[in-house]
């Protein structure tokens, strides 16, 4: 049996728009206990992105931002690299390797954002590979 994204991702998708701040997005990611929100479309934003952990480290945190001034659009990535819940487990570790990325949509054929799936939750998997057939209560 392969392991498909679908059995590994998290159906949980938080959104937020993308003239909000970044700090309303800090307060959703910290009282959620998220790593990274999707930007929704809009009118003048037809596109998907992503708002990271990292991205808040990297473009607000080291450069010296403002948080309460900051739009999201100014630190999103877009348009998204995503995955299918029909790849394989081990397509998707390929792709966020290839890419440098540790946060990865799962889209469905009609690109609408379906969930999520982290570099932290291939921490379980590993484990489940290490543990093979057993692996069913990791799930």
């Amino acid at each position: 049996m392969q392991d498909l994204v679908k059995d590994w991702m998290i159906d949980l998708v938080v959104y937020i728009d993308p003239d909000s701040t970044v700090l309303e997005a800090l307060s959703i990611m910290r009282r959620r206990y998220l790593n990274s929100l999707i930007v929704n479309t809009t009118d003048d934003n037809p596109e998907y992105g992503i708002v990271t952990s990292t991205d808040i480290c990297d473009k607000i945190v080291a450069q010296g931002r403002d948080p309460g001034k900051t739009k999201i659009r100014d630190v999103m990535t877009a348009p998204l690299i995503s995955v299918s819940p029909k790849q394989t487990i081990f397509e998707c570790a390929r792709r966020m390797s290839e890419h440098h990325i540790h946060h990865l949509p799962v889209v469905n054929k009609d690109k609408a954002v379906i969930g999520m799936i982290s570099a932290t939750d291939f921490l379980v998997v590993a484990e489940a590979l290490g543990y093979g057939d057993g692996d069913r209560n990791l799930r």
